[in-house]
């Protein structure tokens, strides 16, 4: 999968080691959360930023910590009588606490500005608009709807041990295909999210998705294969088709479009694994 030309390999995107892999899972939690990591050894700065072109690796190990509390929840919950649905409400509650609703705020912000205006300029200007409007709150709404159904379906199914390696997966799966695209667009507009923290390196996306897999694979204790496979098929269709959407739209990506794209590719993948007895 790796040959001994690959940058991910030669360039070190594997190392430099245990404390430097930490170190940016550390910053990448940081950035994507409001969780107060402490400082991680020498190399870690917690006033910096991530550089997402070597970091991008670590990306769904940082979604699945951050999916950590939300599972301990549905663990907490499974101990009592709170139905199903509502434990996955719960869950989902948790996990927006846990990120302060960032990158719902970018799926909001991605709806209003692509499907209100007609020029990629203005489109662009409505997605740096602070207020929410109808297609914004439409999209917020139906896509924390479909998650907190298809948790609690997978919760039902398959128990809480299920519904936490689903939630867990989907988030660590999720922001692999947000880097995926961060990867394959430019940005739509100078100095944003690219020129702040740089852009996806192709080797660390790949060793991304690698880590991704791995996650994946508790999945197998409970679930069938074929389901799992259909939730990856739809995570990269989904992600296929926001790359295609966000280029048409806009030219590029935005932090708002990556966002988007974590939350669209999470309900893709719970709906696959429901998909299949």
């Amino acid at each position: 999968m790796f040959d001994d030309d690959d940058d991910s390999v030669k360039g070190g995107l594997w190392g430099p080691g245990a404390a430097g892999f930490l170190a940016e899972t550390a910053s990448v939690i940081r950035f994507f959360s409001r969780l107060p990591v402490p400082r991680i050894g020498p190399g870690d700065d917690p006033l910096a930023v991530p550089d997402f072109s070597r970091s991008a690796r670590v990306v769904p190990v940082a979604g699945a910590i951050l999916a950590l509390p939300s599972a301990l929840c549905l663990l907490f919950l499974s101990l009592t009588f709170v139905p199903p649905l509502a434990q996955a409400v719960v869950a989902v509650i948790v996990l927006i606490c846990i990120t302060g609703a960032l990158h719902e705020d970018g799926l909001a912000d991605v709806a209003d500005g692509f499907f209100g205006a007609s020029t990629p300029e203005r489109r662009l200007e409505i997605m740096k608009d602070s207020r929410t409007g109808a297609f914004g709150a439409i999209a917020l709404t139906m896509g924390l709807l479909l998650k907190v159904v298809l948790l609690g379906a997978l919760i039902e199914r398959y128990g809480a041990t299920g519904g936490v390696l689903g939630l867990i997966a989907s988030e660590a799966t999720s922001r692999t295909a947000m880097a995926w695209l961060w990867q394959a667009l430019p940005a739509a507009r100078p100095g944003g999210l690219g020129a702040l923290c740089g852009t996806p390196e192709a080797g660390a996306v790949r060793v991304a998705a690698l880590l991704a897999a791995i996650i994946c694979l508790p999945l197998l204790l409970l679930m069938p294969f074929a389901a799992i496979v259909v939730a990856l098929m739809l995570l990269v269709l989904t992600t296929v088709f926001a790359i295609r959407l966000a280029a048409a739209k806009i030219g590029g990506q935005t932090g708002d479009v990556l966002g988007a794209t974590q939350q669209l590719t999470a309900v893709a993948f719970l709906l696959g694994l429901t998909s299949v007895a």
